[in-house]
């Protein structure tokens, strides 16, 4: 399910008329993944708005560069890791991936964990960063099969399909955020973004950008068990 498109722009006012708390309540989140470009940005946006920031890598000594915020060493498919380190927080995002598994395994794997580790630790809501492939296009189907559509990693296509229909199966709040098409690796964060209609492979979102869609479904979630598709504003 995908929720419905609107033609308003989200955006995130900054913070230099007001401290930490006074627009939105300080929340403690979870970011796996928080070494890889979508989940650093996830960490960015959610410790300017104020939030306290738990950022869960494989090896913490190579990540120097997260500053204000706490780095510890986790694994998104060991449901002890995850509920270690999810104890005493609020919300989680997930933008981890592991190439060196094959990506049903690893997407299948990390939801079942997430689910179960989370649940101890007492955690109901999970934002995942998702794959705009699997997401329906302009026909309705997905634009992995769309045609047209370059299908060199469809493996890692599949998998991320079958991490969804994990989540789907599972009992946490969970919002599935994915980009209409592909990211704009060099651009800027704006502060902008727009919810799509369907996939699209033209459209170019910033992963700052992206990230703000992943904070706001923490803040004020809108997308509950449902996956949904964000643009460029």
């Amino acid at each position: 399910m995908v929720t419905a498109a609107t033609d308003s722009v989200r955006e995130v006012p900054e913070h230099s008329d007001s401290g930490p708390g006074e627009r939105w309540p300080i929340m403690n989140i979870v970011v796996f993944g928080a070494g890889g470009r979508a989940g650093r940005q996830a960490v960015a946006e959610a410790h300017r708005r104020g939030h306290q920031v738990t950022s869960v890598v494989r090896d913490p000594a190579g990540h120097s560069d997260l500053p204000g915020v706490r780095v510890v060493q986790g694994d998104v498919t060991d449901e002890v890791s995850i509920e270690h380190a999810a104890a005493g927080h609020d919300a989680v995002i997930t933008a981890a991936v592991d190439l060196s598994v094959p990506p049903h395994d690893f997407f299948t794997m990390s939801v079942r964990a997430l689910a179960t580790g989370l649940g101890k630790a007492g955690v109901r809501r999970l934002v995942a960063a998702g794959l705009a492939s699997i997401m329906p296009g302009p026909s309705g189907v997905p634009l992995m099969d769309e045609p047209g559509y370059p299908n060199e990693y469809r493996a890692f296509y599949l998998g991320h399909a079958a991490g969804l229909d994990a989540l789907r199966s599972c009992d946490l709040d969970w919002a599935y955020v994915a980009p209409a098409g592909d990211f704009n690796h060099d651009g800027a964060r704006t502060g902008r973004y727009r919810i799509a209609e369907h996939g699209d492979p033209a459209s170019r979102i910033t992963y700052a950008d992206f990230a703000i869609a992943l904070v706001d479904e923490i803040e004020t979630p809108r997308s509950r068990r449902a996956a949904v598709s964000i643009r460029e504003a």
